[in-house]
């Protein structure tokens, strides 16, 4: 009787335990309102340092468009140093596409909006995650 109440108790336990945990993150919401057509989709990466222009970061959303707009949002994000980077991929093909320069042929656009010639840089796209919810904007 005694090995039945521990393991009940053990339980109840357990399970009041998992109901305490909260979300240690936060929510970053993106809005893009001037994508030039709804044809494809925009693909939208946060990333750190470590992953910028590397992958598809740590966390990557898909979304449609309508009216020329959308909007996404990442959630759960820890405090910290994050970028995003958005790219409207017209044909759906999940990459962006280039010319035989080297040009992007899709628009695309990042955290902070910055206008430079050149790759992206993390530095120029960097914002912080502190202790509350973002809202950003992005323009391609």
């Amino acid at each position: 009787m005694k090995t039945i109440s521990t393991l009940i108790l053990l339980a109840l336990f357990t399970t009041l335990s998992y109901g305490q945990e909260k979300d240690l993150g936060h929510d970053i919401t993106v809005t893009i309102d001037n994508v030039t057509s709804n044809d494809g989709h925009v693909l939208l990466g946060l990333h750190t340092k470590d992953t910028f222009m590397k992958g598809h970061g740590i966390q990557s959303l898909k979304s449609k468009i309508e009216d020329g707009k959308v909007k996404v949002t990442f959630k759960n994000v820890t405090p910290g140093d994050y970028a995003i980077m958005a790219l409207h991929d017209k044909n759906d093909n999940e990459r962006m596409d280039f010319d035989s320069c080297g040009m992007p042929q899709e628009p695309y656009g990042m955290s902070n909006n910055p206008m430079n010639f050149g790759p992206p840089q993390f530095h120029l796209a960097q914002f912080k995650v502190t202790d509350d919810n973002l809202n950003l904007a992005i323009r391609f």
